[in-house]
């Protein structure tokens, strides 16, 4: 048996990807999701109620499609990555990263000693199929595919830095969270965050990496499109479910609306 093929890592600097974020924390819708044909599908760890069981029944769920699963754990925490790695999870998107300290023990976390710090226990993981793929501890880095959320001003600022860590496969923008640190919350469309946006990109992948970003206003996905950011998030399920309930209740009875003056990341 061999490890299966990271086809996300795989396509990340050749190809754009069009993605999903999946945050109703059900293998049942996640496994909808993946029907639908997505490149690549979030399961959201951080914002969603999620554990690493509920993370596990969504993998076994998308497995069988061509959609690529990226698991999003709440934290960038060491264990916690030991076992996402063990259930199956090839590529982890990790939050807050701020410092290329923090990006180099996530690298760490991926990779079994010498290199790294993963703990070895294949015996019990899903990922190494139970010991049936017996070439496991040797090649499971080379399908794992590590990518960091920069989120903040300090992340901004050491972006340089970051870049430069060896094992870093892409940078994905968090625009929810930037436009708020910088002073404009629920704003991500604001010129001044728009700018920073762009010039990041451009910057992540003049380095050799691979830019990612999440963005539900198509206006602003194309636009990151177009400048060749290689993963794209385009919604999210749980705000598609919503919209699409409240619209078909609209056709019957008077529904409040939620109001908005801003393009939604979401």
């Amino acid at each position: 048996m061999k490890n299966p093929t990271n086809h996300f890592k795989k396509k990340l600097k050749t190809e754009q990807q069009i993605g999903m974020w999946v945050g109703l924390a059900n293998a049942y819708c996640a496994e909808i999701a993946a029907n639908a044909g997505y490149d690549w599908l979030l399961i959201d760890g951080e914002h969603a109620p999620n554990d690493v069981k509920s993370i596990l029944e969504q993998l076994q769920a998308v497995a069988p499609y061509a959609s690529q699963a990226v698991v999003r754990p709440v934290i960038g925490d060491v264990n916690l990555i030991k076992q996402l790695l063990d259930i199956g999870a090839q590529t982890l998107l990790i939050p807050m990263v701020e410092t290329a300290e923090q990006a180099e023990l996530m690298v760490r976390a991926t990779q079994y000693p010498p290199e790294g710090i993963r703990g070895v226990g294949s015996a019990l993981a899903r990922a190494s199929r139970w010991q049936n793929i017996a070439d496991y501890l040797d090649t499971a880095s080379d399908e794992i595919c590590v990518l960091v959320q920069i989120e903040s001003k300090k992340g901004l600022e050491n972006l340089d830095a970051i870049l430069a860590v060896d094992g870093i496969d892409g940078i994905f923008i968090g625009p929810a969270d930037l436009s708020a640190a910088l002073g404009f919350r629920g704003n991500p469309a604001h010129p001044d965050v728009q700018k920073i946006i762009v010039d990041s990109i451009n910057k992540i992948r003049k380095a050799g990496k691979a830019a990612g970003i999440l963005s539900a206003d198509e206006k602003l996905a194309r636009t990151y499109l177009d400048l060749g950011t290689e993963f794209v998030a385009v919604g999210v399920d749980t705000s598609l479910l919503m919209k699409s309930m409240k619209q078909l209740l609209g056709k019957y009875k008077q529904v409040d609306e939620v109001v908005s003056q801003n393009p939604s990341v979401y």
